[in-house]
């Protein structure tokens, strides 16, 4: 075997052992590129994405199917969605990347439409740059060109007018949105839904939305006609124990961090029990301590408990036997959601319960899912009607994600003309 090396470009060296290996440089057969040539081989990179998400482009669209490097499927035509999740090495390209994504946080929809436009823009320039033309001048160009674009937008521009009850109009723009995605079968009901969700969280007077008000959740199984908007909170949970009433009304809600348990020493400790009477002592002893955790939390006045940490059976027992619903093992985020919801403050120890600090809800219910009887709990009538969740339904979780990418659409367009009608 025979290697055709060039003596210029390669090493020849020795390791420990006396034994001969060879060191190729491989840089000096690249090329560093200059002036012109590397600007059109910038355009043609950011030519290349544009051209990937051209095709998903308007309400004849296609979707783009995307695995993850685990495995996972995405379909989806959603801009942002396809360029996030695309590998991508070049950094002229990563730009049009960072383009759709600054476009998806502060506008919610044309995440393709921007990427489109840019790529056709570079195409227009590399045309330019053939001429003759310095790129700077055509930069400059294309900012005169659109500052008239957007003073042409101000002058043709048409005033939306909605109030909280006429919303006919809101309810048309979020259909445009809609139109394109995979919910257009559905696009009337989420496009009312988009609306009552934004204008339940908007201020009319100080023109703005709070977001953090709207929670997008989901769970597979019905069609996508089924989703809901629920003026309350909805929680993937269920009572602790199945002999708990499903209904709680005019619920007065203590939001626990705190878990149902005797209290324990903070430094390391055994316990050695010897006979049966001790371990009875200490049988009575954690049951007191439930029994007064339980009934410090009904002096409040609460009617039912959530928390977020777990109880033992003990201590579910006690609750039920005591007359006292509760809610296990809920998440922070939704901890912090149910309290602003309900207007309740968060207690970290029973000591700190005061019937001030509870929440208030008008109903607390548990809502079953089709045969497999999978149960999740809804607040409604909160103290803070602005609190909404928009709960969609799917036959898959493929389906379900991008009906929520839809609607993040709809929300931020509704949004949008809130803040500006025009």
């Amino acid at each position: 075997m025979s290697l055709n090396l060039d003596p210029n470009n390669a090493t020849f060296l020795k390791d420990e052992q006396g034994r001969p290996f060879i060191v190729v440089r491989d840089q000096g057969k690249k090329k560093r590129q200059f002036g012109n040539e590397a600007v059109k081989s910038h355009i043609l990179a950011a030519r290349t994405v544009a051209n990937l998400v051209k095709s998903s482009l308007g309400p004849r669209g296609l979707d783009k199917i995307l695995i993850s490097p685990d495995g996972d499927i995405t379909v989806t035509n959603d801009g942002a969605t396809i360029l996030q999740q695309m590998e991508i090495s070049n950094h002229i390209a990563k730009l049009l990347v960072e383009l759709s994504k600054s476009q998806d946080d502060e506008i919610g929809d044309g995440t393709t439409g921007v990427v489109v436009l840019a790529g056709a823009l570079l195409e227009q320039a590399a045309d330019l740059i053939d001429k003759g033309i310095h790129p700077i001048r055509i930069a400059d160009g294309y900012d005169q060109a659109c500052d008239i674009a957007v003073a042409e937008l101000d002058r043709i521009s048409d005033t939306i007018d909605f109030t909280k009850t006429e919303t006919a109009n809101l309810v048309k723009v979020a259909r445009t949105s809609l139109g394109s995605k995979i919910v257009s079968k559905a696009h009337d009901q989420f496009a009312n839904i988009a609306v009552d969700a934004v204008l339940s969280v908007a201020d009319l007077e100080r023109k703005d939305v709070d977001f953090e008000l709207i929670k997008v959740d989901g769970k597979v199984g019905g069609s996508l006609e089924d989703t809901l908007l629920v003026k309350g909170v909805i929680v993937d949970k269920d009572f602790s124990h199945p002999q708990m009433p499903s209904e709680v009304r005019d619920a007065k809600i203590a939001i626990l961090t705190c878990a149902f348990e005797p209290p324990k020493p903070k430094t390391k400790h055994k316990l050695e029990i010897t006979s049966v009477e001790e371990f009875k002592k200490l049988q009575n002893y954690e049951r007191e301590k439930f029994i007064e955790m339980i009934q410090q939390v009904k002096d409040t006045g609460a009617n039912l408990a959530i928390c977020q940490w777990g109880f033992d059976d003990e201590a579910n027992h006690l609750l039920l036997q005591n007359g006292l619903p509760a809610v296990r093992w809920v998440g922070g985020p939704e901890i912090e959601l149910i309290a602003i919801a309900t207007n309740g403050r968060i207690v970290p120890r029973f000591e700190d319960l005061k019937p001030e600090k509870l929440g208030s809800a008008g109903v607390v219910r548990e809502m079953t899912f089709g045969t497999t009887r999978e149960k999740m709990l809804v607040i409604e009538e909160c103290a803070n009607t602005r609190a909404v969740t928009v709960f969609c339904r799917g036959s898959n979780k493929m389906i379900i994600d991008e009906a929520k990418r839809s609607l993040h659409d709809a929300l931020c367009v509704v949004r949008n003309l809130v803040r500006d009608n025009r």
